[in-house]
């Protein structure tokens, strides 16, 4: 089977039964980490790239055992052919008998040292495979030589009865072991979820003495949060607990798999082909938890603040929902933008692709766009300026210019409105100057009640006066109704009678409802007490001279 994994300025990794290529150009042997590939630095520059010069892994069981190293065109064939030899001879050696030695020598062939294992040939040592150990040709040989004894004697030690029954003891104590770790991080995990089942409207609120606002003002709003931050740090540790039991079990049979000599070759293959995969799902976790941590700790520092009462004043109570809605919603978006961005460069980096050049390349785009985008600048200004001086927010009922309605959407790039006639309305925050919010911390019902002239004044004033009264003390309405009613007497004289002007200061959003049922109460009343509500009239007055000249003048034809 043939593994083969090749990419630009990186190591590529191929295995052929038991063996790893990696093909960079190098000037000088690297430290190396045990079965995982490592980065080379290229060593001269050759117009010709096929006489690069690039190094490579043999391998015996798994294991590593010396470097080689050809230029790019002879490197595949050569690194095959010793490959080869090498599963031969080692073949050949582990079917001699228990007690045989294994013979690696060392000869000259022409000035250079050419290593046989058991006279059989292996390779022949080049100043290339020297210049990997910094040493010269003769020490690299006897490096290499004492090396190939040991690793054959140990390849035949693994496969005895005996080893390989002891490996076996291994595998099953740390099979066990994965076992009984796996079921304790779920008996924690179930424990944890029954420790959380007590909702978070239960514990009590901690609300400090000088407080302008009563804690159940504000009760709702932090339950609201305290239930949002508890459900993102469950997810936090629900993907925690899923990451502890993948690691349980792949990291445990990824060791099991490394303590056979038949099996460790699979242990390469796995780790050189999961690699890149890993790193991507690493980061992609990283970043999931960190934009649940990060809406949790946003949650957080928001209920601290309405405990502390920073945010409330006596008339901003009910409104905090909207301003709480909104924050949160503009800074987890900016956060997660943020996150989104970092991961994408972490995965970058995790691929090996030099991230430097993308980013002088973003800057300049970044100012390309800058400067051909100077409305989305200002949008995102403004929008901010919105948020943070509280103009309006998610919920409120607002006008801007000819269009109004409820808002639906607030970002730093627009603010969107849904009209009583239902149509979706999209305004760019850079085009709001000036804007009447109708629900900002209180409304007003602003009522004008036409009466006939020939009605009784003061009867009717007292009527509207009592129907006011008696709404306010009524439980449902008392809630929505802020303040007593005022009714401000006789407003105008007009066309439909006399104008008598009513107030009703209301909760946000509440003046329609309160107006509503004002009106329905108001003409039951009036009807029962005989009094009407003028329509538009006119009077026509006609002086006595001017009726007696066109009389006379209507005589003399």
């Amino acid at each position: 089977m043939r593994f083969q994994f090749l990419a630009l300025a990186l190591p590529a990794v191929g295995i052929a039964s038991s063996m790893a290529i990696a093909v960079v150009p190098v000037a000088k042997a690297t430290a190396q980490i045990p079965l995982l590939p490592q980065l080379q630095t290229p060593s001269s520059v050759s117009s010709d790239s096929n006489d690069r010069l690039v190094t490579g892994w043999i391998y015996l069981d798994g294991r590593r055992l010396f470097q080689i190293a050809a230029s790019k065109a002879n490197f595949p064939e050569r690194s095959e052919d010793i490959q080869k030899k090498l599963e031969k001879i080692s073949q050949n050696y582990i079917q001699s008998p228990a007690k045989t030695a294994v013979k690696v020598e060392v000869r000259k062939v022409n000035d250079l040292p050419v290593i046989y294992v058991n006279d059989q040939y292996l390779m022949t040592i080049t100043s290339e495979d020297a210049g990997l150990r910094e040493v010269d040709i003769s020490t690299s040989a006897n490096q290499i030589a004492e090396s190939l004894q040991e690793d054959l004697q140990q390849a035949k030690q693994e496969r005895q009865t005996q080893f390989l029954i002891n490996q076996g003891k291994i595998a099953a104590g740390t099979g066990l072991a994965m076992i009984i770790m796996s079921w304790g991080i779920y008996s924690w995990q179930r424990r944890s979820k029954k420790d959380s089942v007590q909702p978070i409207a239960s514990q009590p609120l901690r609300w400090p003495l000088n407080a302008p606002i009563s804690p159940a003002a504000a009760q709702p709003i932090t339950t609201q949060l305290n239930q949002q931050q508890h459900r993102h740090i469950q997810e936090v540790k629900r993907r925690l607990f899923q990451l502890t039991q993948a690691g349980i079990w792949g990291g445990g049979s990824f060791f099991i798999l490394g303590l056979f000599p038949y099996t460790r070759p699979f242990q390469l293959g796995i780790l050189t082909a999961a690699q890149f995969p890993l790193r991507l799902g690493v980061v992609l976790l990283v970043t999931y938890v960190a934009i649940r941590l990060i809406y949790a700790l946003i949650d957080r520092f928001t209920t601290t603040l309405i405990s502390s009462g920073a945010l409330l004043t006596p008339e901003s109570s009910e409104r905090l929902q909207l301003r709480v809605s909104t924050f949160s919603g503009v800074t987890k978006s900016i956060a997660t933008g943020l996150c989104v961005g970092v991961g994408f460069l972490l995965a970058l980096v995790s691929l090996g692709i030099d991230i430097v050049p993308l980013l002088a390349g973003a800057s300049l785009v970044g100012v390309a766009v800058s400067l051909a985008s100077q409305n989305l600048i200002k949008d995102a200004i403004n929008g901010f300026l919105i948020i943070l001086e509280d103009q309006y927010a998610l919920g409120d009922v607002i006008n801007v210019g000819d269009v109004g309605g409820l808002v639906e959407n607030l970002n730093l790039r627009m603010t969107q409105l849904r009209d009583s006639e239902g149509r979706l309305i999209t305004i760019p925050n850079s085009e709001i100057k000036v804007v009447a919010n109708l629900s900002s911390r209180w409304s007003r019902a602003d009522l004008t009640i036409p009466i006939a002239y020939q009605a009784d004044t003061e009867h009717a004033l007292k009527l509207i006066e009592t129907v006011a009264f008696e709404m306010n003390q009524e439980m449902q309405w008392q809630r929505q109704i802020l303040e007593p009613p005022q009714v401000l007497g006789i407003d105008q004289f007009g066309d439909r009678g006399l104008i008598i002007r009513v107030w009703f200061k209301t909760q946000p959003l509440k003046q329609w409802d309160v107006a509503r049922e004002f009106r329905r109460r108001l003409k039951v009343a009036l009807d029962k007490a005989g009094i009407s509500i003028s329509v538009p009239q006119q009077a026509i007055w006609v002086n006595d001279d001017q009726l007696l000249n066109f009389q006379g003048n209507g005589k003399s034809h």
